[in-house]
């Protein structure tokens, strides 16, 4: 059952492989809601994360976020959720979104038209969770009489990982959600919800950069390590809604590294760019985030050590 408000973390990408089962039974144990699956190049895969992660729990709910529509076939994509759908009712959430455009040209599947590969692959799935039997001959998704021989009873949310105004409207056509790629704050949310503009219920899932301490700056600091990359050309469009935005493109074009960049960005930016600072502060962000409109807050634990990180955002739940 998904948790209106939800709070959730994510796993980090980097973090090794014998230490996923100990991060996902420690959100457990300390109380999140959700736990969110990072399937980035060249890390590992998605659905085999949260294969683990989910039996070796009992109630946390597991997102993917996200599974790239051009990575796969949708066909067989759609088994794998269903699959785990079977195996742990309504404790999945499967992300689909274009992937990143470096990535997935260096592996030769970025499509000429993602916005084509995404919502064939989104609708196709959809139709195939809810039990359906779908003949289609599109661009890139061709199935003829193909049907799940045993769909779960309760179908996983299929959510579309995509930023800017075309993806988002499509998201708001076809998909159950929009995960939203941090940095999410509340005039992005704002902005995205027009753009999404969906006629049936539609869950926002929002990813933040997150630092816990009872000394703000020691927060501030941790969440800087995160935020390095933030600005960039793929990220423009989380900015831009921003009052500060001309300044911080400003300064993003100034400095000579992501490292500097992030040392140099002022201590109310950060505050609006991360979850970040005492409990009291960062809880009142998230109470701005829900009233914004996010139905969940996944926070990326910021710092060396991820489950020391974990410990202090639990302080949040």
């Amino acid at each position: 059952m998904l948790n209106d408000r939800a709070l959730g973390v994510s796993l980090p990408r980097n973090l090794a492989a014998d230490r996923i089962v100990d991060f996902a039974e420690a959100a457990e144990r300390l109380g999140f809601d959700e736990l969110w699956i990072v399937e980035d190049c060249f890390f590992r895969g998605g659905i085999a994360q949260a294969s683990v992660a989910l039996a070796v729990t009992s109630t946390i709910h597991v997102g993917i976020g996200i599974m790239p529509a051009a990575a796969r076939n949708a066909a067989f994509a759609t088994l794998e959720a269903n699959t785990l759908a079977e195996l742990f009712p309504g404790r999945v959430t499967i992300g689909v979104g274009h992937g990143m455009p470096a990535w997935m040209r260096q592996v030769g599947a970025w499509p000429a038209s993602p916005l084509t590969m995404l919502e064939e692959t989104i609708v196709a799935m959809r139709s195939l969770l809810h039990a359906e039997r779908v003949s289609v001959e599109g661009r890139y998704v061709r199935l003829r009489d193909v049907e799940l021989e045993s769909p779960a009873a309760e179908p996983p949310l299929v959510v579309a990982g995509v930023r800017g105004p075309k993806s988002l409207a499509l998201s708001g056509r076809v998909a159950d959600g929009t995960a939203l790629a941090e940095p999410v704050t509340p005039e992005y949310l704002e902005t995205v919800r027009r753009q999404i503009a969906a006629s049936r219920p539609h869950r926002i899932v929002a990813y933040n950069v997150a630092a816990v301490h009872p000394e703000p700056s020691v927060a501030r600091d941790l969440a800087r390590t995160r935020l390095d990359w933030v600005g960039e050309p793929d990220g423009r469009v989380h900015i831009e809604p921003l009052p500060f935005a001309e300044e911080f493109f400003a300064l993003r074009a100034s400095v000579a590294s992501p490292e500097a960049f992030a040392a140099a960005l002022p201590d109310e930016w950060v505050d609006q760019l991360a979850v970040v600072g005492t409990v009291e502060a960062a809880r009142s962000r998230l109470d701005e985030l829900y009233a914004a409109g996010a139905d969940s807050v996944v926070l990326l634990p910021a710092g060396d050590d991820p489950f020391q990180a974990i410990e202090a955002l639990a302080q949040l739940v």
